[in-house]
């Protein structure tokens, strides 16, 4: 059984690290480099850094960030944010990252997935989902009581629905060259009510690739059980992380109390 990752999100935008609530009402979370340092310190798997600006400004400022903290941590580091084609993805890559996520961009034209894979290997290449529970549509099967829920992936910062169903989205991206999901629920993210089960286990169902679960942990429970047989293979984490509600060992304590395999 592989080891299930803790990973820490920091959400940067003009050199600081911020969190919502269904990407909205954002608040100031603290330094990046300070919070990727003490996570490092308490034995994060992984950073990921997401620039949630994504102008070339704000890249060039996160960029900045990764360098920085790259020669100070020894975890891998995921970039992602403005990422529009295989330039940028080497930008990132020079800058210290290990991973490259893409949303937005792969959205408009996803061939860049498969560009990115044969620059840099698909073990690179990270789609990041933000998915969102949507009425079906009508004359649709699933529209009718009882049928399957549905997801559609949305694009721009969780601001424009793409009408493209979410899973079908992922199936097609492994396909072109994405290695691993990030899969991140608009309608549970910030919320502390918990990670959207139903959707975790709809993607680990549909694709053959690690799948990160992302948005909703409100406490030490919910964290697990979203790692739990079969589970995700990641948990993101970042509000109870960066407003001191627990830390990453208190994390991995608490799953491995649950049976679950996690890294130390």
């Amino acid at each position: 059984m592989q080891a299930k990752r803790i990973i820490p999100c920091l959400d940067v935008d003009d050199g600081r690290v911020v969190k919502g609530i269904k990407f909205k009402e954002i608040q100031d979370a603290g330094d990046p480099v300070e919070l990727a340092r003490r996570y490092n310190d308490e034995g994060a798997d992984e950073i990921t850094f997401l620039d949630i600006g994504a102008s070339y400004k704000s890249r060039a400022t996160l960029l900045e960030i990764v360098r920085q903290v790259a020669a100070e941590v020894f975890i891998p580091l995921c970039v992602g944010g403005g990422i529009r084609n295989a330039e940028d993805m080497r930008d990132a890559m020079n800058a210290g990252a290990d991973k490259v996520s893409v949303c937005t961009s792969a959205l408009a034209r996803p061939e860049l997935l498969a560009e990115m894979a044969r620059a840099y290997g698909r073990q690179c290449v990270v789609l990041s989902i933000d998915a969102k529970r949507v009425e079906a549509s009508q004359g649709d099967n699933s529209g009718q009581s009882g049928g399957p829920v549905v997801w559609h992936a949305y694009s721009h910062g969780g601001r424009t629905d793409t009408g493209i169903d979410a899973l079908a989205w992922a199936v097609q991206a492994v396909e072109l060259g994405a290695g691993e999901i990030l899969l991140n629920s608009i309608d549970a993210d910030g919320t502390g009510a918990g990670y959207d089960l139903e959707l975790t286990a709809a993607m680990l169902e549909a694709v053959p690739v690690p799948v990160i679960a992302s948005g909703g942990a409100g406490d030490l429970d919910q964290i697990a059980g979203v790692l739990k047989n079969p589970g995700a293979d990641a948990a993101l984490v970042a509000s109870l992380l960066h407003f001191g509600k627990t830390t990453i060992p208190a994390i991995k304590k608490h799953a491995e109390s649950q049976g679950i395999l996690v890294r130390w």
